[in-house]
């Protein structure tokens, strides 16, 4: 197929695959809220400098995803062709992703013309390994930046290995996509391509010829005329607290301490180089071998990409799945790569994949038995409804028949390519899209965030016929950021203890975010319906305003929240606590 056919293909798979079914469902907490009623503000406020959300600066990350969430929430009509917010919020992620699907299709259809000498259809192999990834199907629905860092990081590896094989691609076009990944998830795109780079001229023995095809001097000088504009812009308006919350925080003390309890082993990214591969992690491994030992440069490079992914956030404190999205396109190549040596190893490597798939297929038709042991209190009604509904069973039976059938086409040898029973195998993964995929995120957005999104906006409600629109509301108990986002509310969250009333009456009486109007008697309180029976707040409840799932919404008089809260400060000695720095508060 010619590359033209390649590309109208891969368009068309990457849009059914990340763009169909697009904002079917609500913004997901906790994250994704924040980066959508930040990317609203800005839409809304004429701001773009900074993100803000509930009344705050949001320095966690660069601006680049919040622009481009918040040229879509600037369209005519917004509200009413997205009325959940979740399509203009995931909208980015989704493309971002695709583009990354048609940029390893496009590659790998030039390097099977070129190093096997017939085109194999190992593109389309490319694609749905990239696509099908549990992690990409995930990340690429919701409204964060990764996935956008990922397509900005694999332009950036795959246009500076064209720049270094041939003249053909200028050298500075990998330096343009450095400059934006910069823009949208800080320094680590520059630091994952130096050291990718850096392996790979220490395995070659090439570092002269690297550094005379990349330039880096003046590539990094075309990422920083990108990227370092709105730093410095940044620093002038805000000054210190920018500085020690972008670059101190969320950069630095990420990487050497844990933050928000996201601790695990050091061994993390390689069980999510498994899973984030599946069913063909075998492929991987062996192209993971193959490239280091005696692998042809593309795969060389490849094992190169995902090293260095691996070294960098394998070294960090905090480890979160996500961090592992940009190496999810050099896994592709690498399993590519193994179809140009077609020997026993390969053979067992398809026929361990399909047994993956089978055994995954197995696990699903036994749902029975494990779907009990899910505890979430937001998921209570998960097991009856997934045993009620044919998802399940469907996703059971595709993936059972197609590895059947690869593993009879793979051990009988009946196929020419033996790329043909990957491809049978991945079809049967792409059906699960429409018919478990989908699905399940519909049900766990009915399970989990739509209680919350319903009260919300009964919420909003509730406030504008009481003529208190724009009081805050409290949130006890919970933190769910997609409140703030559909009541269009401040939020003030806190938890349930005796220091977090306290904290409460002081804020809004002094927090000018939150600061309660004088001529404000009451503000609504939404929390966990136990809240009812707690101690503390009991007795400061109105009769309940409305009831979802398990939260409700009650009026909090606030005078009486006052007096509480100095008989908790005489006879326990509690003092307000909240000016205290948290750099997660929001």
């Amino acid at each position: 197929m010619p590359l033209w056919g390649v590309s109208v293909v891969a368009v068309l798979l990457g849009l059914v695959m990340f763009v169909w079914d697009l904002g079917s469902i609500g913004l997901v907490d906790e994250t994704p809220p924040l980066f959508a009623a930040s990317a609203r503000t800005m839409a809304e406020s004429g701001d773009w400098l900074i993100p803000q959300v509930n009344g705050l600066p949001r320095y966690d990350k660069p601006p680049l995803v919040y622009w481009l969430m918040a040229a879509l929430y600037s369209l005519p009509d917004q509200q009413r062709w997205d009325p959940w917010g979740s399509w203009s919020a995931a909208l980015p992620s989704a493309l971002a992703s695709a583009c990354t699907l048609l940029l390893l299709c496009l590659l790998t259809s030039c390097w099977e013309r070129r190093v096997l000498g017939q085109p194999q259809g190992l593109w389309l192999v490319a694609g749905l390994l990239y696509g099908l990834s549990p992690l990409v199907m995930l990340w690429s629905r919701i409204g964060v930046s990764d996935s956008l860092l990922t397509a900005l990081v694999a332009l950036a590896m795959v246009s500076s290995w064209c720049s270094f094989t041939s003249l053909r691609v200028p050298w500075w076009i990998c330096w343009l996509a450095l400059g934006l990944a910069t823009l949208t998830k800080g320094p680590v795109a520059l630091v994952l391509f130096g050291l990718c780079w850096a392996g790979y001229a220490l395995l070659e023995q090439n570092a002269s010829h690297v550094w005379q095809r990349l330039r880096p001097l003046p590539g990094v000088l075309v990422s920083l005329v990108v990227a370092a504009p709105w730093y410095v812009v940044a620093f002038w308006r805000e000054g210190t607290p920018f500085v020690e919350s972008f670059f101190g925080y969320h950069n630095l003390q990420r990487f050497t301490q844990v933050v928000n309890r996201h601790a695990s082993p050091w061994w993390f990214y390689g069980a999510m180089l498994l899973v984030a591969s599946l069913p063909w992690s075998p492929l991987v491994l062996l192209g993971l071998w193959r490239g280091l030992r005696r692998g042809q440069s593309l795969s060389r490079f490849a094992a190169c990409w995902l090293l260095s992914v691996l070294l960098l956030f394998s070294l960090s404190a905090t480890k979160l799945p996500s961090y592992w999205l940009p190496a999810t396109p050099a896994a592709a190549l690498l399993a590519v790569s193994v179809f140009s040596q077609r020997d026993a190893a390969l053979r067992w490597c398809v026929r361990l994949g399909a047994c993956v798939s089978l055994g995954v297929g197995v696990a699903l038709a036994s749902t029975p038995m494990w779907l009990s042991l899910i505890r979430d209190p937001d998921l209570v009604d998960l097991p009856p409804q997934l045993a009620a509904s044919l998802v399940l069973p469907s996703a059971a039976g595709l993936l059972i028949a197609g590895g059947l059938v690869a593993l009879w086409l793979s051990a009988s040898n009946r196929c020419i390519w033996p790329s043909v029973p990957v491809v049978l195998v991945q079809f049967s993964w792409l059906l699960l899209l429409p018919g478990v995929f989908w699905p399940l995120l519909r049900i766990g957005d009915g399970l989990r965030s739509q209680p919350v999104r319903t009260l919300a906006l009964r919420a909003q409600v509730v406030q504008a016929s009481s003529q208190t629109s724009g009081v805050p509301i409290a949130m006890l108990g919970m933190i769910r950021p997609s409140f703030h986002f559909y009541s269009r509310a401040p939020i003030a969250y806190e938890g349930t203890s005796a220091q977090a009333l306290v904290d409460l009456s002081d804020r809004l009486r002094r927090e000018p975010r939150v600061r309660v109007p004088q001529n404000s008697p009451q503000i609504l309180v939404a929390a966990p319906l136990q809240i009812e029976q707690h101690r503390h707040w009991a007795a400061l409840l109105s009769p309940r305003v409305d009831q979802q799932g398990r939260f409700g919404l009650w009026w909090l008089d606030l005078s009486r929240l006052d007096r509480k809260a100095q008989l908790l400060q005489q006879r326990q000695g509690l003092t307000p606590t909240w000016q205290e720095p948290r750099p997660e508060r929001f």
